[in-house]
């Protein structure tokens, strides 16, 4: 994948993430200031969803696509996407009400199941990538003009 390419990659994640941050983030405060009593477990799972893609799009900007931080954070996504995904099929009374991870993220189009597995993708590549020596051998340093 070509550096451009893979910026463009890397800056439509954090717009992504940036927008499911926006989003579950208000959705968690309505839901937790206005109807908390009727399901805080759902409730407090979508403002742990929200938290995370605060965290997903912090790191991505402040430490890049390839960092170790990105990818912790987004294999602990996708385990909360796949856990409550599951508990909230198997045991829906768990659930009165939906979070943003409920049913794989069904409310969402499943962006929250495809997300982290995108942005998987895209880490171990990146990652790949800094540590595939080229057929040039290592990059050398640069140099001032």
């Amino acid at each position: 994948m070509s550096i451009s390419r893979s910026r463009g990659a890397a800056v439509v994640l954090i717009v992504v993430y940036a927008i499911f941050a926006l989003s579950a983030t208000a959705r968690s405060g309505v839901q937790i200031l206005f109807h908390f009593e009727q399901a805080p477990l759902a409730y407090l799972l979508s403002l742990l969803a929200a938290l995370t893609y605060i965290a997903v799009t912090i790191a991505l900007i402040v430490r890049g696509t390839g960092s170790r931080a990105v990818l912790g954070l987004v294999v602990l996504e996708l385990a909360g996407v796949l856990v409550v995904g599951t508990l909230s099929l198997v045991t829906p009374s768990l659930f009165p009400e939906a979070t943003v991870w409920s049913a794989y993220g069904i409310g969402y189009g499943f962006v929250p199941l495809l997300l982290p597995l995108i942005a998987l993708i895209a880490v171990l590549r990146t990652r790949r990538a800094r540590t595939v020596p080229t057929a040039q051998g290592p990059a050398a340093p640069a140099t001032a003009p």
